[in-house]
């Protein structure tokens, strides 16, 4: 057993019974985990990795430690915004990814479901509820989610808001953009800025929301380029760094660290040796805990994820003249918004442009939308030529994943992928579905 797998049953032998105690044992941990990351992380993962990932941890810790000062948030949510009011955003899937980097997910799971909490929800959403629930995790001072993607999301935040006493509001976005479906977003923003008002006591400076949607803009830019020059460069990372990019493009996007880090992300690419690998690139969620792709991709220079198409759900430019529309459009026209055609559409058109070796579907156990949708982004793939593969486990819980069952699956698809390379890309695309590759 390992020294995390050991401070986890620790946490989880005080959690029913002194929950405030391992609440402290948990910020302890990541505080220990920031001084790693600052002074004795890998030197043979890039710096603008190292960097994200302590400015995450950091992000993380400050939330926990001033429950008062954060908001709980899903990631479509207009986080510009609550940058504006100098609170911390934690969003479900970042806090439950984290417990479950300390082996305590498993508690919280099961405490969720022992109080009536149906098995079938997102692990995610579980593990958050199941957190607050036993009140190891503090309550946030307000919560924002948007009815974007997922069905769990608005219930979860209404169920936690309602039995913990957190002040909530729930952004309606609608299928399809219009003028008029534009600003019936932007009177829920008008109406949402009130409430954060209400509960921090500051007013909106918008000439600093222009700022923020500016560095936005100059992020993305730079991402772009660094997204184009991927193929060819040799840039090492790790499943847990690639889920970081959560808090870069979503969580806080638009901070001047974060623009920094994708500053200093394009810098070393550019830089970079000449990558001879395999390139993959990834939709949806990682399990970054998972052995077989933890051995192919930590820290490689062979196998590398070229992107995520979380990454790349909204990039076209913001309007810093007219913040507020810009936010209503940016929340409409996200690929997550309205039918899945949106994002298999996309997904062709960036696999298209940046050429990996070939894609990888996860289909996270409790998300409908991905697996519902899966084979329609197949089929995406198949009128392209580009090898995929779908693999079904479960981001964060461990007991739903099957590591003999992904690796052969996994180990079959780079066989296809090195053969379709041999051929010079002249093959047509293996089936690689949930059933066995033909």
């Amino acid at each position: 057993m390992n020294l995390v797998q050991t401070y986890g049953n620790m946490i989880k032998k005080y959690a029913p019974d002194h929950p405030r105690v391992a609440e402290r044992m948990i910020k302890t941990g990541l505080a220990l985990e920031l001084f790693r990351t600052k002074h004795l992380a890998d030197r043979n993962i890039p710096a603008a990795w190292r960097y994200l990932n302590t400015y995450a941890v950091g992000e993380v810790l400050a939330a926990l430690r001033r429950p008062e000062h954060t908001v709980w948030a899903n990631i479509f949510a207009p986080v510009e915004i609550l940058q504006c009011f100098d609170v911390h955003t934690l969003s479900v899937e970042c806090l439950a990814s984290f417990l479950s980097g300390f082996t305590i997910e498993n508690y919280f799971l099961d405490y969720a479901e022992d109080e009536g909490i149906a098995p079938t929800l997102c692990s995610y959403h579980k593990n958050f509820i199941g957190a607050v629930d036993s009140r190891v995790i503090s309550p946030a001072a307000f919560a924002v989610t948007t009815s974007t993607i997922c069905d769990g999301n608005v219930n979860t935040f209404r169920y936690l808001s309602e039995k913990h006493h957190v002040p909530s509001f729930l952004l309606d976005i609608p299928d399809q953009y219009s003028l008029e479906a534009e600003a019936y977003v932007v009177d829920q923003l008008r109406e949402l800025i009130g409430c954060l008002s209400d509960t921090f006591g500051k007013s909106l400076d918008v000439d600093r929301l222009r700022e923020v949607l500016d560095r936005e803009n100059r992020s993305k830019e730079s991402y772009r380029r660094t997204l184009s020059m991927m193929r060819t460069k040799e840039y090492p990372s790790t499943l847990t760094m690639q889920m970081f990019m959560l808090f870069a493009n979503h969580l806080n996007i638009g901070t001047p660290e974060i623009y920094d880090f994708y500053r200093m992300m394009e810098a070393e690419v550019a830089a970079a040796p000449e990558f001879h690998g395999v390139n993959i690139f990834w939709v949806h969620l990682l399990p970054y805990y998972q052995e077989t792709l933890k051995r192919y991709f930590n820290g490689s220079r062979d196998y590398q994820i070229q992107g995520l198409e979380m990454s790349l759900d909204y990039m076209e430019p913001l309007d810093i003249d007219h913040p507020l529309e810009a936010l209503a459009k940016k929340m409409i026209n996200n690929i997550y918004t309205g039918s899945y055609e949106r994002k298999a559409d996309m997904v062709q058109e960036v696999v298209k442009e940046i050429r990996p070796d070939g894609v990888i579907n996860f289909c996270h156990w409790g998300c409908k939308q991905s697996s519902g949708g899966a084979l329609i982004l197949k089929q995406k793939m198949e009128e392209i030529g580009m090898p995929f593969l779908i693999l079904d486990g479960d981001g964060m819980d461990r007991r739903n994943s099957h590591d003999g069952q992904i690796r052969t699956r996994f180990e079959a698809f780079l066989e296809i992928i090195e053969a379709h390379k041999h051929a010079g890309n002249s093959m047509e695309t293996e089936d690689m579905g949930r059933g066995e590759p033909r």
